[in-house]
């Protein structure tokens, strides 16, 4: 099997990796995070420029037809870089959720707006009691003659704040954890009869609580057909998984690369401290962890191409879990190698550390995605447990 990048892809990359080597330095995000700004319109529209927004559509709504491996390099380059624009919320979710359930008169207002960078998007689907179950919906839309009037509650909703218009999830049948009865709303951003507040995550990303009283909508703002939008909202909530798995491999190799530095300028006994062996079994350890992580990204990111939705979400989940278990352990030894100043606001080690700590609780931590591998059994049916023995036996 033959796991090179192809000369485009190398060139996609390459592209982004020079963009924001010149234009998104970690001074500017520091400066709008201070700011309590969502985005950098500026990087933004550069993004647009070199086609990035267009990648994962097709070439009909002016993008070039992109898949996984695509959006997987995207992400990379934009976790390399601790990049706190709206990708993930804007193109691999709300942009996906248009891509791939929406009609065709819809995708020809949305999509090139999307993909030349005047239209923000956002998915607000998880709510205040959801935790990570995708399942949980409570908020209701019921019908109003041709219209639909929705109310409830929405929670994190990325990227909320610069958002112009939002997809929200709604149940318009069925009980509240039911698979089938879920459906798919435009909402602009600018309705009255919709509140909300805006907040940092810790790691600087800005989101949005949002509060549905009432918002009335029109028959055309429906995406796809009624109650039948959860294997849609599976199959991208699995697409977005895979581009934070992606995201975080980039991270995670800034913050080994970081550390190398470090130890190879930082001296004590006359000496750098990369001479230390102890040191350098760490750093073995943190390399380990990386490339595992990013074999593992593949496998995510290129399993989202098959057939089986089974198999996809298990290839995503194994993922998941992987990585968010790697990144910790080699975000805890960039930390503990850079002694007390990997602690301090100045040096970004620590910045790279929380966003990699907020990539593992989205869309289901950890722990949430290894008990949801182990559910899988290949019929989708819950797999039985023996009880685990309380004691090993001592020696």
């Amino acid at each position: 099997m033959d796991f090179s990048f192809s000369e485009e892809q190398k060139l996609l990359k390459d592209s982004i990796d020079r963009f924001l080597e010149k234009n998104y330095s970690f001074e500017l995000r520091q400066s709008m995070i201070d700011e309590r700004q969502t985005m950098s319109a500026e990087v933004w529209q550069g993004l647009a420029g070199l086609g990035v927004l267009g990648v994962p559509f097709s070439d009909k709504y002016g993008g070039f037809g992109g898949g996984g491996i695509e959006t997987m390099l995207i992400m990379e380059s934009l976790g390399n870089h601790l990049v706190i624009e709206p990708y993930l919320s804007t193109v691999v979710l709300a942009g996906g959720l248009v891509d791939r359930g929406a009609a065709d008169w819809q995708k020809q207002i949305i999509l090139p707006g999307i993909i030349d960078g005047t239209m923000l998007l956002s998915f607000a689907h998880a709510e205040p009691q959801s935790r990570f179950s995708v399942n949980h919906v409570e908020t209701v839309a019921k019908p109003d003659g041709s219209n639909w009037v929705i109310e409830g509650k929405k929670s994190l909703v990325l990227h909320g704040p610069a958002a112009e218009k939002v997809i929200v999830s709604a149940r318009t049948s069925g009980e509240m954890n039911d698979l089938d009865g879920v459906s798919l709303f435009i909402v602009e951003c600018d309705e009255e009869a919709l509140g909300g507040h805006e907040y940092p995550l810790y790691d600087g990303t800005r989101v949005l609580d949002l509060q549905l009283n009432r918002v009335k909508v029109g028959p055309d703002s429906l995406i796809g057909p009624i109650g039948k939008a959860m294997p849609l909202i599976t199959e991208i909530i699995d697409r977005a998984v895979a581009a934070l798995c992606a995201e975080a491999i980039g991270v995670m190799d800034r913050t080994h690369q970081m550390t190398l530095d470090y130890l190879k300028t930082r001296e004590q006994f006359g000496v750098p401290i990369a001479r230390f062996q102890a040191l350098q079994h760490k750093s073995v350890d943190m390399f380990i962890n990386l490339e595992q992580a990013r074999s593992m990204s593949v496998l995510a990111s290129g399993s989202l191409g098959f057939s089986s939705s089974l198999e996809r979400s298990k290839a995503v989940a194994a993922a998941k879990d992987f990585i968010g278990r790697a990144g910790r352990s080699l975000g805890q030894e960039a930390i503990q190698l850079h002694g007390g100043m990997g602690m301090t606001q100045e040096l970004a080690v620590g910045h790279y550390f929380k966003r990699l700590e907020a990539i593992d609780v989205m869309f289901g931590n950890s722990s949430h995605h290894r008990r949801e591998f182990a559910n899988f059994d290949g019929q989708d049916n819950p797999v039985e447990y023996t009880q685990p023995r309380k004691k090993w036996k001592q020696i």
